[in-house]
C-alpha cells in the first residue's frame, strides 16, 4: 500500500488514544479523515475541533459518500467487534482495511524508528523519549498512547527522519512494527484472553525483537530474559542510575552509563517505575547521537502524561492523584511511589478494575496489592470490549482483599463517598471511565479543601 495514493482515511474506533494519533497524522498530511466510535469523550471532541467529521452510531448510511470511494483507506481497532455493521460494509465491498498497527509499521518503516514495547511503562516511556528528543531539536514523529503534559497531545509532528512508536503487546500489534532501536520495560503476564499462557506472551516479545533492523539496538531492564544492552536501578546494569536522593518531591541522582557518569541528573515524577521508565528513554536517546548531557537536563523538564501519576490537587494537607493503572505490578508501584513521596499518610484508593478476563486471570494479585493501601473503595468492572464471566465480579474481588476497610460502591455514588474521604492521599486508579470521573471528583474535593 503506498499513502500517497490514498486520499481519504475512514477510522472505525477513531477515539482511541493510538487511533486517535493516526487520525491526527493523516489529517496533517492532508487526507480527509472521518470515524466512527462508540461515545463522545475529549479525544473526540479534540479531533472534531481539527475539522474531522465523527459520529457515534453504528450505521453504515451515516458514512459520507467521500469515505465511499475506492481510493479510501479504512482502518480499524481489534477493540470493534466483527459483527459491527461498518466493519462488515468495508470487508462485504472490497476495500483497503487495515489494523493501526499495520498502518503504523507502514508510516514508519523508513525511519530511524524507536519503539517501546512492554506489558508496563511504554506510553510513559516514549511520552519522556519523544520530549527529549525534541528537546534536542530532531526531527521527529511520535505516536504517543497517552496525552503527553508536555506537548499536550498524543501526537507529535516535527519532521520525519525520527519516529517514536508504543509497541503494544496486544493483539500482537507490535509484530507489524521493524525499529530501528527497541526497548522492552517489562514482561508480566497480561492479555491472557489472547495469549492463553505467560510462556505465550515471552514468545510475542522475542518475536518482537526478532524485528529489530539489522545492526538495531535492543535495550532491556536488567532481569527480563532477552539479550540487549540492560538499564535498571542500584543494580549494576549497563545504564543504572545510583546515589538517589529525594529533594522537594523529585528525585536527584548519579546516571550512570557505559562511557561516564553524569552526576546529579533530576527527574521530577515520583515512583522507582518512572525512574526506569526516564532512564530507558534516555538510553534510547543515546542511539540517536544527541549529547548525553543535555539529554540528562532534559530530563528534569519533563512534565508527564496525563492519568499517569498525575497530582489533580497538591495542597500541603491533601493530595489527590489520578492513574492508569490496572494490572497488579502497577497498582503496586503506585503504592511504592506514593509511600515515598507521601511518607506517614493514611492513603485511600479508588479502583475500577478493567475486564472480566483480567479480573479473572488475576484476582489473588489484584487483592494483594489493593491490601496495602490503607482504604480500599471498588468500583464495579469496566467490560470494555468483552462479556460478564460467571462468577467474576468486583464482591468476588472485594472479598478476596485482607483489609477490614473496604467496600464496593456504584460509580452513581462515588462523589458522595470521597467528600467523607478523611485521608490525607487519595488517589485513584484505572484503565476504564473512571478517568471521566477525575474532574467530577477534583471540583468536588477543590470546595472540600
Amino acid at each position: 500500500m503506498n499513502l500517497k495514493d490514498i486520499h481519504s482515511v475512514y477510522f472505525i474506533g477513531i477515539g482511541g488514544i493510538g487511533m486517535s494519533a493516526l487520525a491526527r497524522y493523516f489529517k496533517f498530511v492532508g487526507k480527509e479523515v472521518a470515524g466512527y466510535d462508540r461515545t463522545p469523550t475529549p479525544i473526540t471532541d479534540g479531533l472534531m475541533e481539527k475539522g474531522i467529521s465523527i459520529h457515534f452510531e453504528d450505521n453504515v448510511d451515516l458514512i459520507s459518500e467521500t469515505f465511499k470511494h475506492p481510493n479510501t483507506l479504512v482502518v480499524y481497532t481489534p477493540a470493534v467487534p466483527s459483527s459491527h455493521s461498518e466493519l462488515q460494509f468495508y470487508q462485504n465491498t472490497g476495500f483497503d482495511i487495515k489494523k493501526r498497527s499495520e498502518v503504523l509499521g507502514i508510516i514508519t518503516k523508513d525511519s530511524f524508528c524507536l519503539a517501546v514495547a512492554g506489558t508496563h511503562g511504554k506510553t510513559t516511556t516514549t511520552c519522556i523519549l519523544a520530549h527529549l528528543l525534541n528537546e534536542c531539536d530532531l526531527p521527529l514523529t511520535a505516536f504517543l498512547g497517552g496525552i503527553s503534559e508536555d506537548f499536550n497531545s498524543n501526537f507529535v509532528l516535527e519532521g520525519t527522519e525520527y519516529s517514536v512508536v508504543e509497541a503494544d503487546e496486544f493483539d500482537r500489534s507490535f509484530l507489524r512494527l521493524a525499529p530501528t532501536v527497541a526497548c522492552v520495560t517489562s514482561m508480566d503476564a497480561d492479555h491472557l484472553d489472547i495469549y492463553g499462557t505467560k510462556e505465550e506472551l515471552e514468545h510475542s516479545f522475542r518475536e518482537f525483537v526478532s524485528r529489530i533492523k539489522p545492526n538495531g539496538t535492543l535495550f532491556v531492564r536488567k532481569g527480563l530474559p532477552l539479550e540487549g544492552i540492560t538499564f535498571g536501578i542500584e543494580d549494576g546494569a549497563d545504564y543504572c542510575i545510583e546515589n538517589i536522593e529525594i529533594e522537594h518531591g523529585a528525585y536527584i541522582f548519579d546516571l550512570v552509563t557505559p562511557s561516564e557518569v553524569i552526576k546529579k541528573v533530576r527527574f521530577n515524577k515520583p515512583g522507582r517505575h518512572n525512574l526506569l521508565n526516564g532512564l530507558a528513554a534516555f538510553a534510547m536517546a543515546v542511539q540517536t547521537g544527541s549529547p548525553p548531557h543535555r539529554l540528562a537536563k532534559a530530563l528534569g523538564t519533563f512534565k508527564g502524561v496525563q492519568r499517569r501519576f498525575s497530582y489533580q490537587i497538591k495542597e500541603k494537607d491533601f493530595v489527590f492523584i489520578d492513574d492508569y493503572a490496572h494490572h497488579p505490578t502497577e497498582i503496586s508501584a503506585v503504592h511504592q511511589a506514593i509511600r515515598e513521596m507521601h511518607d506517614g499518610q493514611k492513603v485511600t484508593v479508588i479502583f475500577q478494575p478493567h475486564l472480566f478476563s483480567r479480573t479473572k486471570d488475576f484476582v489473588d494479585d489484584f487483592a494483594k496489592s489493593l491490601s496495602d493501601f490503607d482504604e480500599i473503595i471498588l468500583l464495579d468492572i469496566y467490560p470494555a470490549r468483552e462479556e460478564p464471566i460467571e462468577g467474576v465480579t468486583s464482591l468476588w474481588l472485594l472479598d478476596k482483599i485482607e483489609n477490614p476497610n473496604k467496600k464496593l460502591i456504584s460509580k452513581s455514588a462515588l462523589l458522595e463517598e470521597v467528600k467523607n474521604c478523611k485521608s490525607g492521599v487519595l488517589v485513584a486508579l484505572g484503565a476504564g471511565d473512571i478517568g471521566l470521573e477525575v474532574p467530577k471528583i477534583k471540583k468536588e474535593l477543590s470546595y472540600a479543601h
